[in-house]
């Protein structure tokens, strides 16, 4: 027993059926999905490289005077430290952001004393989700005050 879709009459030639790849050989693809996938690649790339690869690094030291847990959707950790340079000269005011909830514990634990932070400077992140500064801190250690 034969269906007549499957019956082909002479005059009407077979008309394949796309297959899986079909989809990806037709312009659709090529013009517009494509370019789409292709930048979606080189922004998580340039994001990785933001993240992985610092600009500068360095180390500060004075009081940490703020630290606090900031965002609607991403929370980071956003702190400022008080550096001071001479006795009675206006601080300066380093800011910097913590992505670790261990060292964030680990300086709300130090605050009031001086301490040395080590940090890395990673310059073009896009927006705030991924820290408010560009300054993120890798660790602190308490130092003894003059």
């Amino acid at each position: 027993m034969t269906n007549a879709r499957d019956t082909v009459l002479p005059d009407q030639p077979k008309t394949p059926r796309p297959g899986v790849f079909g989809f990806f050989r037709s312009g659709w693809f090529k013009f517009l999905l494509a370019p789409m996938f292709i930048s979606l690649l080189l922004f998580s790339a340039y994001i990785w490289s933001a993240l992985h690869i610092s600009y500068s690094d360095g180390e500060r030291t004075g009081f940490v005077q703020k630290l606090s847990r900031k965002g609607w959707l991403c929370k980071t950790w956003e702190g400022e430290l008080t550096l001071i340079s001479i006795p009675g000269a206006m601080p300066e005011k380093f800011f910097f952001t913590v992505r670790d909830d261990a060292l964030a514990a680990k300086l709300n634990a130090q605050m009031g004393q001086r301490v040395a932070v080590t940090y890395e400077q990673h310059k073009g992140l896009p927006g705030t989700c991924l820290g408010e500064t560009e300054y993120f801190l890798r660790d602190s250690r308490v130092v003894a005050t003059p």
